[in-house]
């Protein structure tokens, strides 16, 4: 039986419930305490024990007698953006941040609809298990957009609490057509690291430079050096991504401060040019600090995402189940993207095979218009069908291929 046969109209009307449920009410990295609670009663109702991970993390274990053990996770949390999408069930929520910052929170990149097409499918199974066997681990992952979750689930003992399964899927929802998925053999995604910079210079009053260390001139003379290192020193056939994302000094015009800083987002397929773009930026950094006469700078990391690896035997046959559900245009070969997951966190833990795809989120309209809302603006807003159809068929369908047939 197709995931198609099981995906009845009633299990449509409760994904789309859900989805809009937690899209109007996101929360943010490491606090989903509404979104887990929520999700726990959901994976109960189904019949299904969930229990806690990682803080916020959410995992429930469906057993169905004797097969393979197969994972799936879902990350749930949201950003800290002002949603401008005009949707009836638009997000007004806010947030704190680790500084104190109240900020607007939006599912600005999507999670809702992991979330509610992952629910839908342990809701199927859940109902269906006369129709395979095993064991299925639904990870509901909280601090996705931090690289916090995947890493505080591990630490909580995950894989104690579940069952160690034979492979750890995951999905994500991208602006590509509608009813499409899209898979691709090697990496998927970027690792990255990001940074915050802490200049120091010497304050002295603006009409008085010579009395000064101005951190203002060592940032900007820093930051135009570093991006030489991927136009000069990073061999043009690897690639890799230095982006600088804020620039922050001073309080007055006629004041020279003594501090600046910066934060940096470094995103790269592999390890060796990771390394070399690392060890540049602290090259670059110490030494124009020395050439402006200036205390050493402070670096304080961020976050690092890790690898993420499509195993190539588990993402030909993940393909072929995708094929066989979806049909043959459907399932596009495609190229990886330079954003970033720590979904490989899981599967590196435990030495397993992972394979993670991308399902589209727009219509050919919308597409063949062009400059349409990407993740992470305000105005991202996935149409609901077929994408979130396409997204639980595309889970059920991994799943399935995986779990034993009942007797």
């Amino acid at each position: 039986m197709s995931a198609a046969d099981l995906l009845t109209d009633n299990h449509r009307e409760y994904q789309h419930g859900i989805y809009q449920q937690f899209h109007e009410h996101p929360e943010l990295s490491m606090q989903e305490h509404r979104t887990a609670e929520a999700i726990e009663g959901e994976l109960a109702a189904f019949g299904i024990e969930p229990l806690r991970c990682g803080g916020t993390g959410v995992v429930g274990v469906l057993r169905n007698g004797e097969g393979p053990t197969v994972a799936f996770r879902a990350d749930i949390d949201a950003l800290p953006i002002r949603e401008d999408t005009g949707l009836p069930y638009a997000s007004t929520a806010s947030g704190t941040l680790a500084d104190g910052t109240e900020v607007p929170v939006m599912h600005g990149c999507g999670h809702d609809s992991h979330v509610a097409s992952l629910l839908t499918a342990a809701r199927i199974l859940a109902a269906s298990t006369d129709t395979w066997s095993g064991t299925i681990v639904f990870i509901f992952q909280p601090g996705e957009e931090t690289a916090a979750g995947a890493k505080a689930m591990v630490e909580d003992g995950l894989w104690d609490k579940a069952p160690k399964p034979e492979v750890v899927f995951g999905q994500h929802v991208m602006p590509g057509l509608a009813g499409t998925v899209s898979y691709m053999h090697g990496h998927p995604m970027t690792q990255a690291d990001s940074w915050k910079v802490t200049l120091h210079g010497r304050q002295s009053h603006g009409s008085q430079p010579q009395d000064s260390i101005d951190p203002i001139v060592l940032g900007a003379a820093t930051i135009t050096r570093i991006q030489t290192i991927v136009s000069r020193e990073v061999d043009p056939r690897r690639a890799a991504v230095v982006t600088i994302g804020t620039f922050r000094g001073g309080l007055k015009e006629n004041i020279i401060p003594d501090t600046a800083e910066f934060t940096l987002n470094v995103r790269t397929f592999d390890e060796d040019v990771r390394d070399q773009i690392l060890s540049a930026l602290r090259r670059i950094i110490s030494a124009e600090a020395a050439a402006s006469n200036a205390p050493e700078p402070d670096i304080e990391v961020l976050t690092v995402y890790p690898p993420n690896h499509n195993d190539p035997a588990a993402t030909d046959a993940l393909a072929a189940a995708l094929r066989a559900e979806l049909g043959d245009d459907a399932v596009i070969d495609g190229e990886p993207a330079m954003a970033s997951e720590d979904f490989g966190t899981l599967s590196a833990a435990i030495d397993v095979p992972s394979v993670f795809w991308f399902f589209g989120a727009y219509t050919a309209e919308t597409m063949e218009a062009g400059h349409f809302p990407v993740n992470h603006s305000p105005r991202f807003a996935p149409i609901m069908e077929p994408t979130l159809e396409t997204g639980t068929r595309a889970a059920l369908a991994a799943i399935l291929s995986r779990v034993g047939t009942a007797a």
